[in-house]
């Protein structure tokens, strides 16, 4: 039986009106993805104001791991909520906050003794992550790599890549800060080969440590594991490896940034487990408390314990509540079977858009870690001249149809797919389906000739 109902026009009535209060109440800046407005949500199941019924491919920009408002956590935020909301761990000690500290300490990669610190948000993780960093080796610098992003506050804006979407015109920002290229594998030069190309990487990340920085001055570098606004590209293996090196040889914190690919969401609890690589910190935060805010940075225990006593921490970290949902949410992902059913889940939709591949020229890429898949839409398969007209197209004619849906991509080019991991196979094609023909649809807009394939 179809999930997916609609019962007026999309967007509805009530709905028009939801988003126009907001559009009077609120600055253009908070920007918006669609113009539904959503009264409650299950599993992958959401409803909207009107009544109309869509499945979630957005989970909240990777936040919905295990789904929408799965009974145990909404249990668990039901009982907490009636014994303790707030205290602040900085004024006393409470269960759940010492709960989940373990429960991180245990889950993370690393054999060896580790801390954690509990935050808000991936910001405010990837904040303390370097100032514990600097606070550790006494050095300033820290190295990050193109396309990335890390947060919205002044020092993640630095480390952050995308410079018109998320930067422009809140400069200057924080020093220190060292962008160096990172391996594109999709769109490396014609004449290299990915062997070549990763070398040619190796190679300008040593040469950047004699042009740019001293090694000796270096706080940290730092990674996401897989790329998440740059388009979900995965770091080749050999290149995360030179990193841990260059750590490792030059007393350097390495620092993954698992924010968005972190908690089951390429079918391992972290997507650094796929490489067989330790990093010094790991800041987490999305998919961490099922929707509730909270975020992590844990590592190294001699390291965690640098900042002086008052350093780290502030009034609503590691929040009783959000930390009653974060050990539901955790227990849940950890489990076998659930990492096993979220690889399924991403080998159903690697194929169906790989398939489509065949068939559609707009789709120049199909990439991704597990089911942490990206989509890449260009107007020109050998020039790859990136199609940044088109995904908001496409999101705007599978949302008409029932599927919510995200862009990302350094040049907004991609369609990203997070949906919960734990729906169910009809609950996929069904969504699959409708993703499908809305890529068919504008596809015929661009190329309205028979395709001339392909790959």
């Amino acid at each position: 039986m179809a999930t997916i109902r609609q019962v007026t026009e999309i967007p509805g009535p009530k709905s028009r009106a939801m988003v126009a209060r907001r559009e009077a109440a609120t600055p253009r800046g908070a920007a918006k993805a669609t113009t539904i407005a959503i009264e409650r949500a299950e599993g992958a199941v959401v409803t909207d104001v009107d009544g109309n019924v869509y499945l979630d491919f957005a989970g909240g920009i990777g936040v919905l791991a295990v789904g929408h408002c799965p009974p145990n956590v909404v249990n668990a935020i039901k009982d907490q909520a009636e014994k303790l909301i707030h205290m602040c761990a900085i004024v006393a000690t409470y269960e759940p906050y010492v709960q989940v500290a373990e429960l991180l300490n245990e889950v993370t990669p690393g054999n060896f003794q580790k801390k954690t610190v509990l935050l808000n948000s991936g910001s405010e993780a990837n904040e303390a992550a370097i100032s514990i960093a600097r606070s550790y080796t006494g050095r300033q610098g820290v190295i990050v790599f193109e396309n990335a992003y890390h947060g919205r506050t002044n020092l993640t804006l630095a480390m952050t890549s995308k410079y018109a979407l998320f930067k422009k015109g809140f400069g200057p920002f924080a020093p220190e800060i060292y962008r160096l290229p990172f391996p594109y594998l999709y769109r490396r030069p014609e004449a290299m080969t990915e062997e070549q190309y990763i070398d040619d990487m190796i190679a300008r990340l040593e040469h950047a440590m004699i042009a740019q920085i001293d090694p000796e001055s270096v706080a940290a570098i730092v990674i996401e594991t897989v790329q998440g606004e740059g388009g979900f590209i995965p770091t080749p293996p050999r290149f995360l490896q030179k990193i841990r090196d260059l750590c490792t040889q030059h007393g350097i914190v390495m620092i993954s940034d698992e924010v968005q690919c972190g908690f089951g969401r390429t079918g391992r609890m972290f997507a650094v487990e796929h490489y067989g690589i330790a990093p010094d910190l790991i800041v987490m935060a999305k998919s961490l408390a099922a929707g509730m805010p909270l975020a992590a940075v844990t590592g190294r225990a001699e390291i965690m314990d640098a900042p002086h006593p008052g350093g780290l921490g502030g009034t609503y970290s590691g929040n009783p509540v959000a930390c009653a949902a974060a050990i539901e949410s955790i227990n849940m992902i950890r489990q076998p079977e659930f990492l096993r059913r979220a690889e399924a889940v991403g080998e159903r939709i690697r194929k169906a858009m790989t398939d489509l591949q065949q068939e559609v020229e707009l789709i120049g890429d199909v990439r991704g870690l597990g089911p942490m898949i990206l989509v890449e839409f260009v107007l020109d398969r050998d020039e790859k001249t990136p199609a940044s007209a088109q995904p908001p197209l496409i999101v705007a004619e599978a949302m008409k149809h029932g599927v919510i849906l995200m862009r990302a991509g350094i040049y907004t080019n991609g369609i990203r797919f997070l949906p919960p991991l734990n729906m169910t196979d009809e609950q996929i094609d069904e969504a699959l389906a409708v993703i499908s023909e809305a890529i068919r649809v504008v596809n015929a807009q661009v190329f309205p000739e028979p395709a001339r394939l392909m790959v």
